[in-house]
């Protein structure tokens, strides 16, 4: 039978068909240039990114273009040359330690990790500058006109790019390069010789670097750590030699058990920079190759990026290789996650009507500020039925047409970030359940879009990654001593009808165990940076401060606190991301700038609708020709 003129089913499932192919090919690209077999390559809609052995792609959109395919091997590429080409303990070793040299250096050594993929395979070059060019268009740099809009660490990787691959600037960073060329050129011009020459050795490269980083007026960013483990290295080598040569007789007069300690504080020195440092390089393999921008992760924010690491104190992670990040339909079953919406249900039958009432009464407050605007006699749109008593007078009129403006209230995405430790097991996180569920039902009918997230851990007391801990041998301060798992609801583009069960899932016994709340804000202000709207608020719902005894019982009493009030004030003067905070029985105006503590769960509907028509009403009374800026601080008076 013919295909009926306008069926496009059949071409669409060939379209969505032909992607299977792609991706194999990406995937098994991407793991012949990192050179191990065991990568597993996803695609989905999360932030781009490597952890472990584990690499996420963005998936293709719907109308693939043939910059889209460049732009996503260009992704892999880039992932598969950082695992393949760079040693974390290495650039631990010899990273700065002020803020603003460490983002210089760590952009420079994506830098470098890329170019011995573009000087080696022109294919893979191409796809890099096609990633790179898209990166920076998103970014919106191409009309940047003040050096502090323009972060120095991306200028810097693009010139040491050029000059390591001969290949221009991307045209979308252009700008941001210009801003900063006669800068660069004046103190490090000399300094670039030397890259060329060490490209291939990454040690020579960071020495070579930090050398540049001085003469940038970075010194005193720098540390001493470099130089102080050179000598190490060089008396270490030497002791070798001498044990080597004394291995076949006695252990001579240095007391074995002094250099068993002494060798084992060095290792466990060595694990927790390595460590801390895969924390940052992990989620920076495409933090540098396709972070901060206003889709998926975009759009640097000068002069530092938000990172789980305190300018007090390092924040370190022991390892990241039992961590998730997973949708709410996959831990569990279709069946159950039905059975746990019906008993979600009927634990608020009486709580929705109250919820539904402050729900409407934010519905009717968000809509009387979207002042619908027409524009008339146009010829093309909606027809206007007032225009048409003119056929009426005159049959040869032209019909009239009319098209709404589009209004810049709607360019907005909330996040819900809810804690699901197990204080708030019982009547806090069913209210906290239904209260996001029906807001978000509420925001999208207002065309906002909404994500809601969860956070808590895999296991009680450690986990995977305390067993970790222990066969290591107890290493000191090993940070972030626990698995954690972070737990998609609703994503911004899915629609509230196919996501509703899914927030059944905390009702699950068991789900609810600890939380650390501080990785849990990173990670939703990271998702928030990737999305493309131009305002972006994030609503933090806990009822205590961040806990899990694992990590606590092996770093100060402080550590899950310190981490993240260093987290929250990242994002409160540094982010375009306005934050706010709701507290269950617990006071979080002392973490937060724009907070409120209620005392029963209860009042949380109020709470959120309140707080929300608050921020919605703030932005009306600013004025939306505003809305063109981005906010840079969140709380603000």
């Amino acid at each position: 039978m013919a295909t009926r003129i306008g069926d496009n089913s059949d071409p669409q499932k060939a379209k969505s068909a032909d992607r299977e192919p792609f991706r194999r090919a990406v995937a098994g690209c991407l793991r012949a240039i990192a050179g191990d077999n065991e990568i597993e390559v996803t695609f989905g809609s999360d932030r781009p990114g490597m952890s472990g052995n584990r690499a996420r792609l963005p998936n293709l959109p719907k109308r693939t273009t043939a910059n889209d395919l460049a732009v996503t091997r260009g992704l892999a590429d880039a992932m598969a040359l950082r695992k393949a080409r760079h040693d974390v303990r290495l650039h631990a070793r010899f990273c700065p330690d002020g803020r603003s040299a460490r983002a210089v250096f760590d952009a420079v050594e994506q830098a470098r990790v890329e170019a011995i993929g573009a000087r080696a395979m022109a294919g893979v070059a191409d796809n890099l500058s096609s990633m790179l060019e898209d990166r920076y268009f998103r970014s919106s740099y191409a009309d940047v006109t003040d050096r502090a809009e323009a972060p120095l660490e991306d200028a810097l990787a693009l010139v040491v790019r050029e000059k390591l691959t001969g290949r221009p600037v991307p045209k979308s960073a252009a700008a941001l390069v210009d801003l900063w060329r006669d800068f660069i050129d004046e103190k490090a011009a000399a300094k670039f010789e030397r890259l060329l020459e060490t490209i291939e050795d990454q040690q020579a490269f960071a020495r070579a670097m930090r050398d540049m980083l001085a003469a940038m007026d970075m010194a005193e960013e720098l540390g001493q750590e470099a130089e102080d483990e050179e000598n190490e290295d060089q008396e270490s080598g030497d002791k070798q030699t001498g044990e080597s040569q004394e291995r076949g007789g006695s252990e001579t007069d240095a007391s074995p058990d002094e250099a068993e300690s002494r060798e084992s504080e060095s290792e466990s020195e060595s694990e927790a920079e390595a460590e801390t440092e895969s924390e940052l390089s992990a989620d920076e393999t495409l933090e540098d190759a396709e972070q901060d921008a206003e889709t998926p992760g975009e759009s640097r924010r000068p002069p530092g990026k938000l990172s789980n690491e305190p300018q007090e104190a390092a924040y370190a992670v022991f390892t990241q290789q039992y961590d998730e990040v997973i949708g709410a339909e996959t831990l569990c079953d279709e069946a159950e996650l039905e059975r746990l919406r019906g008993f979600l249900d009927k634990q608020l039958a009486s709580l929705q009507g109250v919820v539904g009432r402050l729900a409407n009464r934010l519905q009717r407050r968000l809509m009387a500020q979207q002042n619908r605007a027409w524009d008339f006699d146009l010829e093309e749109g909606y027809l206007d039925p007032a225009r048409l008593s003119r056929l009426v007078i005159d049959p040869l009129q032209p019909l009239s047409y009319k098209q709404e403006r589009d209004t810049d209230f709607r360019d907005t995405v909330v996040t819900l970030l809810i804690d699901n430790s197990g204080s708030m097991r019982g009547r806090p996180i069913t209210v906290a359940a239904t209260c996001a569920d029906i807001l978000a039902r509420t925001l999208e009918r207002c065309g906002v879009r909404v994500e809601v997230l969860g956070f808590t851990t895999r296991a009680w007391k450690g986990g995977q990654a305390r067993e970790a801990w222990l066969k290591a041998g107890k290493p000191q301060r090993p940070g972030r001593l626990n698995d954690i798992r972070h737990i998609i609801y609703k994503s911004a583009d899915a629609p509230w009808r196919r996501s509703r069960r899914n927030l059944g899932l905390m009702m699950r016994e068991g789900l609810l165990k600890e939380n650390i709340d501080g990785e849990a804000l990173v990670w939703a202000h990271k998702r928030l940076l990737g999305r493309p709207e131009q305002r972006k608020i994030l609503m933090m719902i806990s009822d205590g401060a961040p806990v899990d005894d694992s990590t606590l019982s092996v770093n100060p009493g402080n550590y899950l606190e310190r981490h993240l009030r260093s987290v929250i004030e990242e994002i409160e003067t540094r982010s375009p991301v306005e934050l706010l905070a709701i507290g269950i029985g617990h006071d979080v105006t002392r973490y937060y700038r724009r907070a409120v503590t209620i005392v029963d769960a209860e009042e949380l509907a109020g709470a959120m609708t309140e707080q929300l028509a608050a921020l919605f009403e703030d932005e009306g009374r600013t004025g939306r020709a505003s809305s063109a800026k981005p906010r840079r601080a969140a709380g603000g008076r």
